[in-house]
C-alpha cells in the first residue's frame, strides 16, 4: 500500500515573535506533517542568515533531501537596531543603514524564493509568503517618514507580485503574497507601541492565528497581492 506524501511547511525567522508564534500554532493544527524553523539564532540545519546568500543555499540543500514544502513563510524583519531605525526626515538618512534595511527586509526574501522556490511541488496549491507592511504601500503614504523601511516593503510588495507571475508558470496553483500582521507586541514593535490605538496591539499568538487564517483562504486569483490581518487586500 503507497503511503501517503509528507508534508512540510517553512518557517524562516523563526526566532522572532511572530516567527515562533507562527510555528507553534503550524505545529499545534498538526496540518503539516513536518514544520521546520529557521533562524539566524539557530544552530546546524536550521540557521539561516538572510544577509548571507551561501547559508540560504545551504539551508536549501537540507530542504531539498526532505518533503517538498507546500508552505513557505518568510517572517523575518528589520526595523531598528541599537541606535538606528526609521527616519523621521530626510535629513536622517544614511547610506549604510538604509542597504541594511533592504538586504533584510526585501533582497533576502528575494534570495529565499531564488533557492525554496524551484523546492516547492510543481503541481498542487502552494503559498510562499513574506511578511510585508501596510506602510509599503504607495497609495496608502500619507504620513511621510520612515524612508528605509516603507521603501524595503514596497520593494517586498513588487517582489511578491514578479515572482507570483514566473511562479505561475511553473505550477498553475501557486500562491506568492505579501501578509501584513498588523502590530504585534514583539520586539520590533517594542519602540513604537506609544502610537499604537487601543485594541490594535495583537499579541504574537493572535497575529499567528490570524495570518494562517488569511493563509487558508487564499484562492489562486489571490496570488501576487498583499493581504492585512483580516485578509482585506493592501493596494499598490
Amino acid at each position: 500500500m503507497d503511503l501517503p506524501p509528507v508534508s512540510a511547511a517553512i518557517v524562516i525567522g523563526a526566532s522572532g515573535g511572530i516567527g515562533a508564534a507562527l510555528v507553534e500554532a503550524l505545529r499545534d493544527e498538526a496540518t503539516y506533517d513536518v514544520v521546520r524553523a529557521l533562524s539566524r539564532s539557530a544552530i546546524g540545519d536550521d540557521h539561516i542568515d538572510l544577509e548571507n546568500e551561501a547559508s540560504i543555499a545551504a539551508v536549501a540543500a537540507t530542504i531539498a533531501a526532505g518533503p517538498a514544502p507546500e508552505l513557505v513563510i518568510v517572517a523575518s524583519g528589520l526595523l531598528h537596531d541599537g541606535d538606528e531605525g526609521p527616519e523621521k526626515t530626510y535629513r536622517d538618512l544614511d547610506g549604510a543603514w538604509l542597504a541594511r534595511t533592504i538586504a533584510v527586509n526585501a533582497i533576502g526574501p528575494a534570495l529565499v524564493a531564488k533557492h525554496l522556490l524551484p523546492l516547492m511541488p510543481p503541481t498542487g496549491r502552494t503559498v510562499f509568503a513574506i511578511l510585508s507592511a501596510r506602510v509599503g504601500s504607495i497609495s496608502d503614504n500619507r504620513l511621510g517618514g520612515w524612508y528605509g523601511y516603507r521603501m524595503a516593503k514596497a520593494a517586498v510588495n513588487q517582489l511578491v507580485r514578479t515572482l507570483s507571475i514566473e511562479e505561475r508558470r511553473r505550477n498553475d496553483r501557486s500562491i506568492v503574497v505579501g501578509l501584513h500582521p498588523g502590530t504585534v507586541d514583539t520586539a520590533l514593535s517594542k519602540p513604537f507601541q506609544g502610537n499604537v490605538r487601543p485594541g490594535t496591539l495583537f499579541t504574537p499568538d493572535r497575529a499567528a492565528s490570524q495570518l494562517l487564517d488569511v493563509i487558508d483562504g487564499l484562492k489562486t486569483p489571490d496570488t501576487g497581492k498583499v493581504f492585512d490581518h483580516e485578509g482585506k487586500e493592501i493596494l499598490p
